[in-house]
């Protein structure tokens, strides 16, 4: 199932037990898949045209009169466009919104460098009292939602739309918004990844074994509060750290991991992800080649810093 349709699914269960839950979005509902609410609560489906300042505003007054609001779009129109609302409006003004960035980063594809969201979780992740979460697969959002649902607070769901690889096993998997997922143990580096990178990451254990590498694998799903702990104490075993995100490596999860680890414990951390550039047009495939965001880019990467280690 798509993300985006696992994310509708289960908040129109909600609606339907919640008459406060609200969902804004701004001209793109069709893209986001909330347009098929509208039929079914259509004086809580709410489409303010492209006005997203004017949504968030919205949403932090519906907020303040005890509704639950949840305003969708791209990602960098719910971010980089919106930024003074959040900070203001959602954030000082403590309100509970829940802002859905689908299609961050490269993930954006053929719109191109004007829809891609590389710095999203950068600009939101320096503002006070916002929680920050990115899902690894349908398995991990259904279990999300309830807490997101529930949660008292403004936070940011960074949403890939489409069908992705599944990671965990919804036999066994328990999800817990504050820690991350170690998906596998190892020794010789730590591999810190999150959204779509989880499953480049996954991809290149195999060869990363053919090439004699134990690696340990950490998924993390929430940026902030990041899970410090899981992080250092995997960095003390190994001594060495690589991120793969997938977002500028200025900001996000390659800074939070840094910030982590000169506090707890010193460690080199060398980075995969979008340089400081902006986006272009092309397919996720041509893309994560050419910001070397693919397995083997991973495998080569590990290989370079344990050579340099050595």
């Amino acid at each position: 199932m798509e993300m985006r349709e696992v994310f509708v699914q289960k908040l129109s269960e909600a609606m339907e037990r919640d008459d406060k839950i609200v969902v804004i979005d701004a001209d793109l509902a069709k893209s986001t898949k909330t347009w098929g609410l509208r039929k079914t609560f259509p004086e809580r489906a709410l489409d303010v045209g492209i006005a997203e300042q004017n949504m968030a505003s919205i949403a932090a007054g519906l907020s303040a009169y005890g509704f639950n609001p949840f305003i969708t779009s791209f990602a960098p129109f719910v971010t980089r466009r919106i930024l003074d609302q959040v900070a203001i409006s959602c954030l000082y003004s403590k309100q509970n919104v829940k802002i859905v960035g689908t299609d961050p980063g490269i993930c954006a594809e053929i719109n191109g460098g004007t829809h891609m969201g590389m710095e999203d979780i950068g600009s939101l992740r320096s503002l006070p009292d916002i929680l920050i979460y990115e899902p690894v697969d349908e398995v991990q959002l259904m279990q999300a939602m309830p807490f997101i649902i529930d949660f008292k607070g403004s936070m940011y769901i960074r949403l890939f739309r489409k069908v992705i690889d599944k990671v965990f096993d919804e036999n066994s998997y328990k999800f817990d918004m504050y820690k991350a997922d170690i998906l596998k143990e190892g020794k010789d580096i730590t591999i810190v990844s999150s959204g779509i990178m989880v499953q480049e990451t996954v991809k290149a254990l195999p060869l990363l074994k053919e090439a004699g590498i134990d690696a340990e694998v950490i998924s993390v799903h929430t940026v902030k509060p990041i899970d410090g702990d899981t992080i250092a104490k995997s960095a003390k075993k190994t001594g060495l750290v690589l991120t793969c995100e997938n977002h500028q490596i200025i900001g996000g999860l390659h800074s939070a991991v840094c910030e982590v680890l000169a506090d707890k414990c010193p460690t080199k951390v060398a980075a995969i992800g979008v340089p400081n550039v902006f986006g272009e047009v092309g397919k996720l495939p041509y893309l994560k080649q050419i910001y070397k965001m693919r397995d083997v880019d991973i495998v080569e990467k590990c290989k370079q810093l344990l050579k340099e280690k050595k």
